[in-house]
């Protein structure tokens, strides 16, 4: 039994005759009848009571309908998940992002699949390692993007080809600001703005205990903390190219001496099923950046 002979015999019994049937089949009377006549000898059962105007279905021809509809709409459903297209693809992908200038990377493979997969939409939700983690843990997001010393062992990950650079943003017109670069020694007795989380890796370039410096406020996201450094309330440390600090604005940047970067991956659940549109997503990273 062949998938085309359920599909003809639904649409004989959905027209209630050979003639009808034929008709919206584009085949010959002759043809159908004989195809449905070998349909019931394979089968070895009567499907059809044959009025002189309309066909009837027996007891199994009935059952038989159900099961052919059953089966018909199956196979539909699978070529349709099969051929699955850049027309057809649809679908939601949402990445939490810690503050880091390597979202650009990330920007660059929504564009591409905007191109590709023009129906799928992203959403973006920005927070600090904390927020991420526990965002995806809950399903909320698909991925996640995470900056620096984050413990990874629980999920997918990959290493993305960029490395974010520490230092100090502050004012301008500060003394500080002449230098091209800010020893932990010129830091010393200054108030300090702080991220909430990226202590543990500042601890050792600042050869002291944390609880030793002058910190007067923590910050989760740095557009906040900008602001306090413009308003002289202390110095940001804290990533480069996420904040505007430029000789178009009252910031300065200078970097830490000596060098302090921090790694950026993005992560997703293990054995997590994406959804189609997150598969693609992941399938594009991997490619650029998987091992």
């Amino acid at each position: 039994m062949e998938l085309r002979h359920l599909q003809y015999f639904l649409m004989v019994a959905r027209e209630g005759t050979i003639s009808g049937a034929a008709h919206a089949l584009h085949l010959s009377q002759p043809s159908l009848s004989r195809q449905m006549q070998d349909l019931e000898q394979e089968l070895g059962l009567k499907l059809f009571d044959r009025g002189s105007r309309r066909i009837e279905l027996t007891a199994a021809g009935m059952r038989l309908r159900r099961r052919a509809e059953e089966i018909v709409d199956l196979v539909g459903r699978t070529e349709a998940e099969l051929r699955v297209s850049a027309e057809t693809l649809t679908g939601e992908v949402r990445i939490g992002c810690g503050e880091t200038p390597a979202v650009r990377l990330i920007a660059n493979v929504i564009a591409e699949m905007q191109d590709d997969y023009p129906l799928v939409r992203f959403a973006l939700h920005s927070g600090n390692a904390e927020d991420v983690r526990e965002r995806l843990d809950n399903g909320l997001i698909d991925f996640g993007l995470f900056v620096g010393q984050v413990d990874l062992t629980r999920y997918e990950s990959i290493e993305l080809p960029a490395r974010d650079r520490w230092g100090v943003i502050m004012r301008r017109d500060d003394a500080l600001s002449r230098k091209e670069s800010v020893q932990a020694s010129d830091l010393a007795g200054l108030p300090l703005i702080l991220s909430a989380q990226g202590g543990d890796e500042l601890a050792p370039w600042f050869h002291r205990d944390l609880a030793e410096l002058d910190v007067v406020a923590t910050y989760n996201l740095l557009y906040n903390a900008a602001a306090l450094a413009e308003a002289r309330v202390g110095y940001v440390v804290c990533l480069e190219g996420i904040v505007e600090a430029s000789l178009a604005t009252d910031l300065a940047f200078r970097p830490l001496e000596p060098e302090v970067t921090a790694g950026v991956a993005i992560a997703w659940k293990r054995y997590q099923e994406l959804s189609p549109a997150a598969e693609a997503f992941r399938q594009t990273i991997s490619e650029l950046w998987g091992n």
